[in-house]
């Protein structure tokens, strides 16, 4: 990806986010070419979130900046009119924290937004409390984080309710989920969210994580991706489908305000010839009315 930023009217914008409107985000606007911005199915029967093209818009050009001078993955996206996984949970991160308000990300390791540092420094400014909680030692090369917690959330607890609680490609790790959704219940109130962003269980990434042992995990991650061997733990996917979401979260006293599965064309990784001809069977799926096989899942809950 590019590391160029975007202009200072973006930033502007972002720093001063707009009002959430009672509309799902699915029963807005479609795009043309194959762009995810609404897509047709996961209409959750009762929301209060919504995310716009123009909020996705400003998350990616405040990311890659002048497209002129970006990498040619973000061209390739934005030629083919995808917006990827992580911009729509960065840009709904962002619409969601106001000024002032008490975020607890779970797991968040070594960086808030990994694709997107800008919009991480922005938005843990905008905060009034911003506590990172990851029993991993990668916790504390944080610098976003303005209090770091080293432990499990399955034994976190606080004294003052948080607002926003995110979970950034979590939930497949968590090997005890009841007793995770409990501390997060008892760290929020009336009203608070809990934003899901992890991956599908079902799709064929997924499905391979859990066939391949784990001792080659890494090295597969490192052909496609790039990673640091700290940065690759366990999967158990006890909370990666929809279903198993909602009853979870219910339990905990949480329903469900926005739900969208996501294509990912990221599997290609950095090689450019491959992600064209993902790009273009997603395409080509998606006008036959198909969904693309590999595919992220972005939830909000609130807390009844």
């Amino acid at each position: 990806m590019a590391n160029r930023a975007g202009g200072d009217s973006s930033v502007m914008q972002i720093m001063r986010p707009a009002q959430m409107c009672p509309v799902s985000m699915t029963s807005g606007p479609r795009t043309r070419r194959g762009g995810n911005v609404a897509p047709p199915t996961d209409r959750p029967a009762h929301s209060q979130i919504t995310l716009t093209r123009e909020d996705l818009e400003r998350t990616f050009r405040l990311k890659h900046g002048n497209l002129v001078r970006a990498g040619w993955a973000p061209r390739m996206q934005r030629a083919f009119d995808y917006f990827n996984p992580d911009d729509y949970y960065e840009a709904l991160v962002a619409k969601l924290i106001q000024p002032g308000m008490r975020w607890l990300d779970v797991g968040c390791g070594r960086k808030i937004f990994p694709s997107n540092p800008r919009l991480a420094q922005i938005v843990a400014g905008r905060c009034g409390l911003l506590m990172g909680v990851d029993p991993s030692d990668t916790l504390d090369d944080n610098r976003y984080v303005h209090r770091k917690v080293k432990q499990p959330i399955e034994d976190f607890s606080s004294d003052e309710p948080f607002d926003v609680v995110t979970l950034r490609m979590v939930a497949e790790h968590i090997a005890e989920p009841r007793k995770a959704l409990a501390s997060l219940s008892r760290a929020t109130r009336p009203g608070s969210r809990v934003v899901v962003y992890t991956v599908n269980k079902w799709a064929p990434v997924s499905i391979a994580a859990r066939l391949i042992p784990f001792r080659f995990h890494h090295r597969l991650k490192t052909l496609v991706w790039k990673v640091e061997k700290r940065d690759t733990f366990r999967v158990v996917y006890r909370m990666n489908t929809r279903r198993r979401l909602m009853n979870v979260l219910r339990a905990a006293g949480f329903q469900e305000r926005y739900f969208v599965r996501l294509d990912d064309c990221r599997a290609s990784g950095r090689f450019r010839r491959l992600r064209y001809v993902e790009l273009c069977c997603r395409l080509l799926l998606r006008h036959c009315g198909l969904r693309y096989p590999e595919s992220c899942l972005l939830a909000v809950y609130e807390r009844r």
